[in-house]
C-alpha cells in the first residue's frame, strides 16, 4: 500500500535510531499510534528512515553519510529517542492501556547501551512480566538519558525512548541501590 493510496494519516517525526553500530538520525513516518504503534506493529518487521543522517557509534558526532530513505530490520534497533513524549503515541497505548501507574525510575542495559529514566507500569514491577507478557517489543522510558557503555561521550537525553526489549541485558531499580557504608 503506497502513501498516495493509504486511508489514514501519516506524519513525518524526527528521531533518534540507535543500532549495534550507527546512530540513525531522520524522520520516521507514523500513524495515529506514533512511534509505539509504529515500532510494536509485529505485521512490519523493516522499518524506513527518511531524510537519514548516519554516524558510527564511535564518532557520533561524525556524519558518515546523508540518505533520502535509510531501511533497517526493528529486531536490530537498540533504542528510538523521541523529542516529545507525545510522539510517542496516544496515551492509553503507551501505558498500555492502565489508568492508574506507578513511576519507577530504572537503570536499563543492553549489550551496547544504559537507559537511565522512568518507566509507568501498571502496578508493582515485575520483571519477567515486563520482559515476556503482551506483544510489545519496545518499552517506554521516560526523561531518560541513553549512554553507550563504551563510549560515554555518545550521550542522548530524551522525553520518550523506546528500548528494544529484546536486546534488554539487564535492568535495576534506582531506588535499590546500596548505600555505600561510611
Amino acid at each position: 500500500m503506497t502513501l498516495d493510496t493509504s486511508p489514514r494519516t501519516y506524519r513525518f517525526l524526527p528521531a533518534d535510531i540507535l543500532t549495534s553500530g550507527y546512530r540513525v538520525v531522520g524522520k520516521i513516518m507514523i500513524a495515529s499510534h506514533g512511534a509505539m504503534g509504529m515500532l510494536n506493529d509485529s505485521t512490519h518487521s523493516a522499518m524506513e528512515i527518511n531524510d537519514a543522517r548516519m554516524a558510527r557509534l564511535h564518532m557520533p558526532t561524525k556524519l558518515v553519510d546523508h540518505f533520502e530513505l535509510v531501511r533497517m530490520m526493528k529486531r536490530q534497533v537498540h533504542a528510538v529517542c523521541m523529542a516529545r513524549r507525545e510522539d510517542l503515541g496516544p496515551q492509553a497505548l503507551v501505558r498500555g492501556g492502565y489508568t492508574n501507574v506507578v513511576e519507577y525510575p530504572v537503570r536499563i542495559a543492553t549489550s551496547m547501551f544504559e537507559v537511565e529514566g522512568t518507566m509507568e507500569l501498571p502496578g508493582r514491577f515485575d520483571f519477567t512480566s515486563i520482559m515476556t507478557d503482551g506483544s510489545r517489543n519496545f518499552l517506554p522510558v521516560f526523561n531518560a538519558t541513553l549512554t553507550a557503555i563504551l563510549i560515554p561521550a555518545l550521550r542522548v537525553e530524551s522525553a520518550g525512548i523506546l528500548v528494544n526489549r529484546n536486546l534488554v541485558d539487564l535492568m535495576a531499580l534506582l531506588n535499590q541501590r546500596v548505600k555505600p557504608e561510611n
